[in-house]
């Protein structure tokens, strides 16, 4: 996987030209041996290797859009791309009009002289942490393919089409830690930002209360050099907090239930690393993060927000949905106005005690995901695969419960399976948390 930096370094000095890297991707993309068919809902070949001729002429006269400019990335298939669909990986949406005109996000990454490569694969609606799609094919995890294991999601196209070399970065979404499972089952890196920062205009919503817009991408600095662009910020590598004296806070809760052998161990080893180089890592009980499931007993806000979303589209083609996706959104129909408000006051209440707890410390530690892939054939059945699905969602969706900013990086050794390392910030702390991640990437690295 090639980062950011070392494309933009290598643009500068001459060493590669932004038709090449386009190439590049195109040849993984189309490679039957691959993953690019299912990873990939449509491929943007010609306009792809259009701007990317037009990125090396400017940078041969001097007049380059920036550092990035010419860089290809992947878009999920639910931002608005002018003259493009956005179907959400549905076929319920397959004769929606194209839009009009890119979402604010698309448009940032674009003047910022990145190339839209493609639209990827994704849970359908971004209704799971599983990443399936029973539409357009389900790509595969790129570790161990031959036991044939699921990506995660819903942002699965995306963090298969970063892992895999078939784009440098990738847009996703993220409303219970959809660009963090993929991430972490992927073996890469995803950022959820503090969704305020990030405008979700023109894109297919899920929940409104707790969508937020991030990168996935092969370093802590790609999704920080994102994010940047996204948020309509300075694009810049983080600077790297020094891991001594850094406080961070294990839950005692929830976080660490359920560990398979492969996560424990990566875990542990991550915090023993840590811990060595400085850090000051304690155990803490966090009361407030037990009260979230209990808020959310009910069907929490995605399947009330989802369905005053979808419910008009169900009715005229609800045949056509994924039933499990289907199933999940239909549950929002028996949510009355009442128990939503009691959510909304409980969620305010949780997060008020959840941020006095906190404040002592520089960031949450915890794994992304408590299991590592599991494998397709694993989800034939219909309890399984919703037990499966609430396993992965159930650490990342905290930090959106929350309100917070939170990423995932990977802590496996060499050839693992992939298991992803979460550190979550403060509401509003995005700067502060892609510092400190950079410090703990370091730490990691083998």
């Amino acid at each position: 996987m090639r980062t950011l930096q070392q494309c933009a370094e290598d643009l500068a000095s001459g060493g590669i030209s932004s038709r090449a890297l386009v190439e590049d991707c195109l040849e993984r993309i189309a490679d039957p041996k691959g993953e690019g068919a299912r990873a990939f809902i449509s491929v943007s070949a010609d306009s792809a290797r259009a701007a990317a001729d037009a990125h090396d002429a400017l940078r041969r006269a001097g007049r380059e859009a920036g550092p990035f400019a010419g860089i290809p990335f992947a878009v999920k298939d639910l931002f608005d791309v002018a003259g493009e669909r956005s179907m959400a990986g549905s076929r319920a949406l397959a004769e929606a009009k194209p839009a009009r005109q890119h979402a604010p996000v698309i448009a940032r990454m674009i003047a910022a002289g990145f190339i839209p490569i493609g639209r990827t694969n994704m849970t359908e609606f971004a209704y799971s942490g599983i990443g399936a799609n029973p539409h357009y094919g389900t790509p595969l995890s790129p570790w161990d393919k031959q036991a044939r294991r699921i990506p995660g999601g819903s942002s699965s196209g995306s963090a298969v089409a970063v892992a895999d070399g078939m784009a440098t970065v990738a847009l996703g979404s993220d409303t219970g830690g959809s660009c963090r499972i993929p991430a972490a089952l992927c073996g890469i890196t995803g950022y959820k930002p503090t969704a305020r920062r990030v405008p979700l205009a023109g894109v297919v919503p899920l929940s409104q209360s707790l969508d937020s817009i991030g990168p996935l991408g092969a370093s802590v600095a790609c999704c920080a050099i994102v994010d940047g662009v996204l948020a309509g910020e300075t694009p810049v590598s983080p600077a790297v907090r020094p891991l001594s004296g850094l406080r961070l806070a294990i839950p005692t809760q929830i976080v660490r239930d359920g560990m398979d052998q492969a996560v424990s161990a990566a875990f542990d080893r991550a915090v023993a690393r840590l811990s060595a180089q400085g850090a000051l890592i304690t155990e803490v009980d966090f009361a407030p993060l037990s009260e979230i499931g209990k808020a959310t007993s009910k069907g929490g806000f995605a399947a009330p927000e989802a369905y005053a979303w979808h419910r008009a589209l169900l009715a005229a083609k609800g045949d056509l949905y994924d039933p499990r996706v289907c199933s999940r959104i239909a549950t929002g129909a028996q949510i009355i106005a009442a128990d939503y408000l009691d959510l909304v006051a409980a969620r305010r209440t949780i997060i008020a005690a959840m941020d006095a707890l906190t404040l002592g410390y520089d960031a949450v530690l915890m794994p992304t995901c408590p299991i590592i892939a599991p494998r397709i054939d694993e989800l034939t059945e219909d309890a399984e695969y919703f037990r499966l699905n609430g396993l992965l969602l159930r650490n990342p969706s905290l930090g959106n419960f929350l309100d917070r900013c939170a990423i995932s990086l990977p802590c496996h050794k060499p050839g693992d399976a992939p298991v992803g390392l979460t550190l979550m910030g403060e509401t509003g702390t995005d700067r502060a948390l892609f510092a400190i991640a950079a410090a703990v990437e370091a730490a990691l690295r083998p």
